[in-house]
C-alpha cells in the first residue's frame, strides 16, 4: 500500500483553542482593508504561509467552496478555518474576531449620526456617497473583467442587469440569479470539472443536513413572520437574514439586495444608506458588517439592539450554508453541471451590481459636474493608482466637504 501524498491528509498540524483562533483572526480583524479577495490573501498569507494551520490545497477548496455559496465569501472561509482549528467554539471565535472591530465602529457611526449637521457634515456625508460610486464602479468592472470573460457571460449580465432594472426589488435579483443559472447549464458547458481533491469536512452528514434544513426553515419562516408583524424586530431580521441568503459573491453584491430590503420598506432613507455604504469602506474587516450600521440606523429608540440583530441575521445564513456544505462539496465540485451553473450566476450577478451602480448609487449620489469630477476621481484613484480603500475615503471625505463649505459660502 502506497503511503499518503502530502495532500491526501489535511489539517494534519495539532488541535489548537478558540483563544488563539481568536487571537488571530482579531488582528486581521482591525488590518484587514481592501474587500473580501484582499482579506482571502491575507487569510493564505496568515494560515498557509505562516502558522501552516492548513495547506494550499485545503485552502483552495475553501475559497472555491466559499465562492460558491450565498454569503461573504470571506467570512465564509474564515468561519471554516476556524472550525477546523478549534471545533464549534473556535469557528465563532473565528467569526467574532474578524467581525467585531468593524461593526462597532459602524455602529458608534451611526449613533453620532445627530452630530453630523451643517455644512460641513452635509458635505462630508455626500463625499462618502460619491465614494461608494467609486467603489461600486471598481467592484463592477473587476468583476465583468474576471467572471465576464466571453461573449456567453457577457451576455448573462447583461439580461440580469435588465430584469433587475426593470423592477428593482429583491424578487427581480433573486430572478436574475435563478435565470442565470439555468444559461450557464446551457451556454457554459465549456467549463470542466475540478480535480477531486482532499477537501476538508469537518462537519458531519447529519450535521450538514441539520444545517441546510435550517437555512431553509429560517428562509420561509422569517418571511411569514414578516408578513404577520411588518414593523417588528422579527421583520429586522428576516430583511437582513434575506439579504444574506440569497447574494452569490459577496461584498458589494450585497448592496442591491440590502438596498431592496432596508431602503424600499422605509427602514432607512437613501441618502443615510449610501453615507453608512460610503463609512462602511475606511473600516478594516468585511463589507457585511455595513448591517451594523442600517440596524442602528433602523432603530433609533434601540440602536444596540438593531445593530446586533442585523449583524447576526445577515451572516447567520451564509454560515449555515458553509456548515451545511462542507461535507458535500468535495463530490459536488466535481460536476460539469454545477460549475457551469456557478458560471452564470456569477455572470448574473455582475448585472446585478452593474443595475445598482445606476440605481441607487449614482443617481443618489451624482447631482452636478462637481459630482461628477470628485467620482470620477475616486475611480481613478482606486483603478490606475492604487491607492488603498481608506486613502480614496478620506480624499472623497475631504472634497465632500471642501464642496458643501463652497455652496454654504
Amino acid at each position: 500500500m502506497s503511503r499518503a501524498g502530502p495532500t491526501e491528509a489535511p489539517f494534519r498540524t495539532r488541535p489548537g483553542t478558540p483563544v488563539e483562533v481568536l487571537r488571530a483572526f482579531l488582528r486581521l480583524g482591525l488590518t484587514s482593508f481592501g474587500g473580501p479577495i484582499a482579506h482571502l490573501g491575507y487569510f493564505r498569507e496568515e494560515f498557509v504561509v505562516r502558522r501552516r494551520w492548513v495547506d494550499d490545497v485545503s485552502f483552495g477548496d475553501l475559497v472555491a467552496l466559499g465562492q460558491f455559496l450565498p454569503g461573504p465569501a470571506s467570512s465564509q472561509v474564515g468561519f471554516a478555518l476556524g472550525l477546523t482549528r478549534a471545533g464549534w467554539a473556535g469557528a465563532l471565535a473565528a467569526w467574532a474576531g474578524f467581525t467585531l472591530p468593524s461593526a462597532l465602529l459602524l455602529f458608534l457611526f451611526a449613533s453620532s449620526a445627530s452630530l453630523w449637521t451643517g455644512p460641513w457634515a452635509s458635505g462630508l456625508l455626500h463625499g462618502l456617497k460619491l465614494v461608494a460610486v467609486a467603489i461600486v464602479a471598481q467592484a463592477v468592472w473587476g468583476m465583468a473583467r474576471t467572471l465576464c470573460p466571453d461573449r456567453q457571460r457577457a451576455s448573462i449580465a447583461l439580461l440580469a442587469t435588465w430584469i433587475v432594472s426593470a423592477g428593482f426589488s429583491s424578487l427581480h435579483q433573486v430572478l436574475a440569479i435563478l435565470l442565470g443559472a439555468v444559461a450557464g447549464l446551457l451556454l457554459c458547458r465549456g467549463e470542466g470539472a475540478a480535480q477531486a481533491t482532499s477537501a476538508p469536512a469537518p462537519v458531519s452528514r447529519d450535521a450538514g443536513i441539520a444545517c441546510l434544513g435550517a437555512f431553509v426553515v429560517l428562509l420561509v419562516a422569517l418571511q411569514l413572520g414578516a408578513r404577520r408583524w411588518p414593523h417588528s424586530m422579527l421583520a429586522l431580521f428576516d430583511a437582513f437574514y434575506r439579504s444574506g441568503a440569497l447574494v452569490f459573491g459577496g461584498g458589494h453584491v450585497v448592496l442591491p439586495l440590502l438596498q431592496g430590503a432596508i431602503v424600499v420598506p422605509g427602514w432607512v432613507s437613501d441618502d443615510a444608506f449610501l453615507a453608512g455604504y460610503g463609512a462602511a469602506q475606511a473600516v478594516p474587516g468585511p463589507l457585511f458588517t455595513f448591517a451594523a450600521y442600517l440596524g442602528a440606523a433602523a432603530t433609533p429608540s434601540n440602536r444596540l439592539s438593531g445593530a446586533a440583530t442585523a449583524l447576526v441575521a445577515i451572516f447567520l445564513p451564509g454560515l449555515l450554508a458553509m456548515c451545511g456544505a462542507l461535507p458535500f462539496w468535495r463530490m459536488l465540485r466535481t460536476k460539469g453541471g454545477a460549475r457551469a451553473a456557478l458560471s452564470g450566476i456569477n455572470a448574473a450577478v455582475v448585472g446585478v451590481l452593474g443595475a445598482a451602480l445606476y440605481d441607487p448609487v449614482w443617481k443618489t449620489a451624482v447631482h452636478d459636474h462637481a459630482d461628477f469630477g470628485i467620482a470620477v476621481g475616486c475611480f481613478l484613484l482606486l483603478t490606475s493608482w492604487r491607492l488603498p480603500p481608506l486613502g480614496v475615503v478620506l480624499i472623497g471625505a475631504a472634497a465632500g466637504m471642501a464642496v458643501g463649505a463652497r455652496a454654504a459660502g
